[in-house]
This record gives structure tokens, C-alpha cells and sequence, in this order.
């Protein structure tokens, strides 16, 4: 009799166990989508200030022309919705090297550089980029838990057995943004 309730026991704790890392799983899951949709608001108003920004510049220096296409055209890759969090790196770094060469060619026009309209939409850009790289690092940091107990025994046990599979790192590719900068005296 007592063997029975052993039996029972330890099917009792078993069963709890595959409850919890299963739960623990969906929760990781759900953390991670949402991260990227946080990524995803500010990638959408990034998006949504360039326009603005194009517009300021072609003001000033109209023969940039190959520069505003650029731009467009990296914004309308960016826009378009992408297989998955590498493919919406890839494009958004193609996004911020155009964005690069446009604000190398305001550098070239210091009444552009004075303009108000210009600067607010540069400042506005610059808090966007860091609350874009803020979201970058939770949801990374989302995944990397996810993938962490998708990998670990005995919770991968359930992973498998749900269909659990690592996540996309959203990584920058761009050699410029990981570069150490230069500093000189």
C-alpha cells in the first residue's frame, strides 16, 4: 500500500514539474513577443519621423537627390513587415546607414544645422534610437532567458514535447555600430 502511494507521489511531482516549465515557457514566450512589439512602437514612430526629416533637409540641399532615395527607400524596407527579428535587424540597419549619410549631408549646411524645425527632428530621432537600443536589450535579454530554458534539462524535455524553439536574437550587423568609436586628442 505504501509503495502505491510512493508511486503516486512521485507521478504527483512529475506531473506539477511538466505543469510549471510548460507554464514557465508560455510565460517566456509571451515576454518575448511582447518585447519585440515594443521594439516594433518605436521602429513605427523612427519610421514615421524620417519623412519629416527628408522633407527638412530636401529644403536645403535639393541636388542630394541620390540621398533622399536612399532613405526612402531604406525606410520603405523597414516598413514593410519582416519574416522575423534578424530579417527586421538586417533592414533597419540598412535604415540607419542611409539615415547616416543624411545627416552627413546636413553636417554640410550650417543654416540647415541652425534650422529649429531640423533640430527638434534630430533630437526627436536620437531619443527614438536610444529607446529603440532600450528595447533591443530586453527583449535580447527576453530571449536569451527563453532560449536558456528551452536548452536546460529537464524543461527542454517540454520543450520538445510542446514545440518550443530558441528565438531570433535581434542583433545590430552594422560593423559601424559595433566598432569601438575612435578617440583622439
Amino acid at each position: 500500500m505504501s509503495t502505491g502511494w510512493i508511486v503516486l507521489g512521485v507521478i504527483v511531482i512529475i506531473v506539477l514539474f511538466a505543469f510549471a516549465a510548460y507554464n514557465r515557457l508560455v510565460a517566456l514566450s509571451q515576454r518575448v513577443g511582447q518585447a519585440f512589439a515594443d521594439i516594433d512602437v518605436q521602429l513605427k514612430q523612427r519610421h514615421d519621423l524620417i519623412p519629416n526629416l527628408v522633407e527638412t533637409v530636401k529644403g536645403y540641399a535639393a541636388h542630394e537627390r541620390q540621398t533622399f532615395e536612399n532613405v526612402t527607400a531604406a525606410r520603405a524596407a523597414a516598413v514593410s513587415p519582416g519574416t522575423g527579428p534578424a530579417e527586421q535587424a538586417v533592414q533597419e540597419n540598412m535604415l540607419t546607414s542611409a539615415l547616416r549619410q543624411l545627416l552627413a549631408v546636413a553636417e554640410a549646411y550650417p543654416d540647415l544645422k541652425a534650422n529649429q524645425n531640423f533640430l527638434e527632428l534630430q533630437s526627436q530621432l536620437a531619443q527614438t534610437e536610444d529607446r529603440i537600443a532600450a528595447g533591443r536589450r530586453f527583449y535580447n535579454a527576453n530571449v536569451r532567458a527563453f532560449n536558456t530554458k528551452v536548452e536546460s534539462f529537464p524543461p527542454n524535455v517540454i520543450a520538445r514535447l510542446f514545440n518550443f524553439s530558441k528565438q531570433e536574437y535581434f542583433e545590430a550587423e552594422d560593423p559601424t555600430v559595433r566598432a569601438a568609436p575612435e578617440v583622439r586628442f
